[in-house]
């Protein structure tokens, strides 16, 4: 069995967005409330995060996660890598370097962002994070944990989602690979994007979203990455097909 927690649900500007009215951004429903999104996992015994974007200090203040086994990363857009430098606490407490993994275009993109972390000074107050790069087309071994990476794309990027054996966890799509389609079958838990009403150039909307999960046929769904523009909880909620929901900000489920 394993768990994920959702660190944040939200697009890259977050919801409320700043200086926006709109009934969502001004909802006095906290489920309208996402920070960026991430999320934390716990499977084989091992603890591993998905993603690190910019709130992620707060997040896990608010979820009390304070360690990890692994960092994975979908891609390196700052909204999903503008964290890493706040995985400290966890690096000091546990004494050893955090290994993070992606595949080589990402890794190669956070390295040089985060020079300073990757070896690249001895400043003892600096995090200290080793890079390991994924094969897309091979299954991923930490530890005792067997992790399937899932190529799909955001816009005209190849990026990775990730499949922890009936769970996948798929964020920023805007189209999934036939072949990465038939990695997805059998699925308990499928956790995709659904960004807005109207369509997106790189990312999924509700209506592409649920005809993705009507072809993968998983037995629930969380929709996730969501903007201020899908509309408010509780309206779009009831509207969706049995087994599918809108993911919440620091809710847990089982797999």
């Amino acid at each position: 069995m394993g768990y994920l927690t959702f660190f944040g649900t939200g697009t890259s500007q977050g919801v409320p967005v700043i200086g926006c009215r709109c009934d969502v951004c001004t909802s006095s429903d906290p489920r309208d409330a996402r920070l960026r999104t991430s999320a934390g996992v716990v499977y084989e015994g091992m603890k591993f995060i998905i993603d690190v974007g910019p709130d992620f200090r707060t997040q896990c203040l608010q979820t009390g996660w304070d360690a990890a086994d692994a960092v994975l990363l979908t891609h390196a857009h700052q909204d999903h890598v503008a964290g890493l430098d706040d995985l400290r606490p966890f690096i000091f407490k546990s004494g050893r370097e955090m290994p993070v993994y992606a595949d080589t275009f990402t890794m190669n993109q956070v390295v040089d962002r985060f020079s300073y972390a990757f070896g690249g000074t001895n400043y003892p107050g600096a995090p200290r994070l080793t890079a390991n790069q994924i094969n897309p087309n091979e299954t991923l071994n930490i530890g005792p944990a067997s992790i399937q990476p899932i190529p799909i794309m955001h816009g005209n990027q190849p990026i990775l989602g990730f499949r922890f054996g009936p769970m996948a966890y798929l964020t920023d799509v805007s189209a999934i690979p036939e072949e990465s389609l038939e990695k997805l079958q059998n699925l308990d838990v499928l956790v995709l994007n659904a960004l807005r009403i109207e369509p997106h150039h790189s990312h999924l909307n509700l209506e592409s979203a649920l005809a993705y999960i009507e072809q993968i046929n998983p037995k629930t769904t969380y929709l996730i990455h969501i903007s201020h523009l899908l509309g408010l909880h509780d309206t779009i909620e009831k509207q969706l097909p049995e087994g599918i929901h809108l993911a919440i900000d620091g809710m847990t489920f089982a797999f």
